[in-house]
């Protein structure tokens, strides 16, 4: 078993969360949190951040750390188990742009629910509430600025 680590952003400006629409080929569509693979000696926090300027041009601040999910897939290698370390992210506008060179076609700041619903993954769908739960936490010890 190959085993990865990827780092992504639960990116949240004024009660709303970045999303990206990725595209592949056809084969893998579906709308996404922005993540990507560590690179060597790179911290998670920095690769965290890197990504989703990367993904979605977006420049932000982690909030704390969220949690992780872990899913299997496979490539002619063999099967690769994968680790995503999450972050809750505060961005300063709802400025994104996703990345055509990634094969990202579209990105914006959507609702909770609508977020939730959009999401292709339920590893994603599960870190979504638990960084929104937090977000709301903040928010309610007026400890969110946005």
């Amino acid at each position: 078993m190959i085993e990865a680590t990827s780092c992504g952003g639960v990116v949240i400006f004024r009660g709303k969360i970045l999303l990206l629409y990725k595209n592949y080929k056809y084969k893998y569509e579906g709308w996404v949190l922005p993540r990507g693979t560590v690179e060597a000696g790179e911290e998670y926090e920095d690769t965290a951040l890197r990504e989703v300027g990367e993904e979605a041009g977006v420049q932000c601040k982690i909030v704390r750390y969220v949690g992780k999910s872990h899913y299997t897939f496979e490539v002619p290698e063999g099967p690769v188990a994968k680790t995503v370390h999450w972050y809750l992210m505060r961005a300063g506008s709802f400025y994104s742009k996703p990345q055509r060179e990634e094969f990202f076609m579209d990105s914006g700041y959507y609702k909770f629910h609508e977020a939730w619903h959009l999401l292709k993954f339920p590893n994603e769908k599960e870190i979504l509430e638990q960084a929104y739960d937090e977000y709301l936490e903040l928010r309610k010890a007026n400890l969110w600025y946005h």
